[in-house]
């Protein structure tokens, strides 16, 4: 799936070894990279971002060139860091409002993840002590490439650098504690993000007509099309803008489809030893298991 006219695909991974953070790029299933400590390292795709499409194109343009890493050397990092804000949408898909305790609403319904709640691909979500209703969500998100404020929606998409994956890991019994969901949504080791990060221009506009699906143990919980969210993400841009600078390098995660655990009848919770994975057509996998909180 390919959208530009490029002969390589422009689809980053953040990786580190023995604690040497490092950069790559996916070039016919295999990665072409380079660590900080080499010639060449481009930078991180945080600084790649804060210096503009330009600079991205020409790291994919060094890493194509790179020599390929052997997967055993280094382990896969969540795309970018420490995002300043990471905005999420909950009840995006009228199929999973149907399957909530709400009413759909008419206005985006927003809650903020923080960063210390985020894991990367391959990473172990945890299961707190304190509950035993750990849910999964499959979920795009949108990467913001340029700041703004008060963005009109046929401009929005300009401030789009790019699409990742996300697992908005739940605490549902502290989830519904209250009227916020935010303490439900931010345990740490919860948030699974990444493996890779797919510019804008891969992809159609918008990232509309994927298909999103969410297996546990293999099993297809969740299949929905990007294209059935109720505010699609040039209308997340312009609205959150409208009180809310974007800036480079912001999240939103976009919210997901019906098939969560909590509404399935048994309920169904992710427990250790159970496997979690993610896929977006054209953006890729995103694959974690479960353990147990370590008393």
């Amino acid at each position: 799936m390919r959208h530009n006219n490029r002969e390589w695909n422009m689809r980053f991974v953040s990786i580190e070894k023995d604690t040497v953070p490092g950069i790559a790029v996916r070039d016919s299933g295999v990665l072409r990279g380079l660590y900080a400590n080499q010639e060449g390292y481009p930078g991180s795709l945080d600084s790649l971002l804060c210096r503009g499409q330009g600079a991205i194109e020409r790291a994919a343009t060094v890493l194509m060139r790179s020599a390929v890493l052997d997967p055993s050397a280094f382990r896969v990092s969540v795309p970018f860091h420490r995002p300043s804000k990471i905005i999420c949408v909950g009840l995006n898909y009228a199929d999973h409002t149907k399957e909530s305790p709400y009413d759909q609403p008419d206005y985006p319904t927003l809650f903020p993840r923080f960063t210390s709640s985020l894991i990367a691909d391959g990473e172990a979500i945890v299961r707190p002590n304190c509950s035993v209703q750990l849910d999964f969500e499959g979920e795009m998100v949108a990467v913001i490439g340029k700041k703004g404020r008060h963005i009109p929606k046929d401009q929005a998409l300009n401030h789009v650098a790019g699409y990742s994956l996300f697992n908005d890991g739940s605490v549902r019994d502290y989830q519904f504690k209250s009227p916020q969901w935010t303490v439900g949504k931010n345990f740490d080791a919860t948030g699974a993000f990444g493996p890779e990060f797919v510019t804008a221009d891969e992809l159609p506009p918008g990232a509309k007509g994927l298909q999103l699906t969410t297996r546990l143990n293999g099993k297809v919980m969740q299949k929905a099309n990007t294209s059935d969210m109720l505010f699609d993400v040039a209308s997340l841009v312009s609205i959150i803008s409208e009180a809310i600078t974007l800036e480079v390098g912001d999240l939103i995660v976009t919210g997901t489809p019906a098939g969560i655990g909590y509404a399935r009848d048994p309920k169904v919770f992710m427990k250790a030893g159970d496997v979690c994975e993610v896929e977006i057509e054209g953006i890729g996998v995103l694959r974690n298991p479960i353990v147990d909180e370590e008393c």
